[in-house]
């Protein structure tokens, strides 16, 4: 009885750890942040894309 006592003191224990959790955490926000940074970036790509299309147009129209 005293054995199984220390097996479930010891997987008690075991579950109580929380040294991962951090990791998961930090792996989390790193996803949240990339997500944000691909969803800017595609704004910024498409209003480039509009002024650069803009200003070939306007240098076309000036050099015909």
């Amino acid at each position: 009885m005293k054995d199984l006592l220390i097996k479930l003191s010891v997987k008690w224990e075991l579950l109580k750890d929380e040294s991962g959790q951090d990791l998961i955490e930090y792996g989390l926000l790193v996803a949240l942040v990339a997500f944000a940074a691909t969803a800017g970036m595609t704004s910024l790509a498409t209003s480039l894309n509009v002024a650069f299309t803009n200003i070939g147009t306007k240098l076309t129209s000036y050099i015909t």
